[in-house]
């Protein structure tokens, strides 16, 4: 096993809550694939959860060396948690190319937030 790239993000969780308020709908349809959004939808207060997504997307852009351009797409990463809560990330599209290119094969995850902010740290292991 090798490590392949690290990406680390913090984002504010009073900018996600006014990017929500001001945008409801296209917000989250750019930033955040159908199960994301359903799982954000389910929440009391889905605030925490989309800041957390949203400062991991921007981790995995910054794992690949691209930030978001090109042809990469916020919905081709999809950040949901597995039966005991973890968080998985799927890749899809070009950035599932680019990652693929750079040998990665796994990304390991890991999601914290507070009332003010949410951080992301994201390895991308190789074989």
């Amino acid at each position: 096993m090798s490590f392949v790239g690290h990406g680390l993000d913090l984002v504010e969780c009073a900018r996600i809550a006014r990017l929500l308020a001001e945008h409801p709908e296209r917000f989250p349809r750019r930033v955040l694939t159908e199960a994301e959004r359903d799982r954000a939808a389910s929440l009391k207060d889905p605030v925490p959860f989309v800041a957390g997504r949203f400062a991991a997307k921007e981790a995995i852009l910054k794992m690949i060396g691209t930030g978001w351009r090109g042809k990469v797409a916020w919905t081709d990463m999809e950040i949901l948690p597995d039966p005991l809560g973890q968080p998985v990330v799927r890749l899809s599209g070009e950035t599932a190319r680019i990652a693929t290119g750079m040998g990665i094969h796994r990304v390991l995850i890991s999601i914290t937030h507070t009332a003010s902010h949410a951080a992301a740290s994201v390895i991308g292991v190789g074989a």
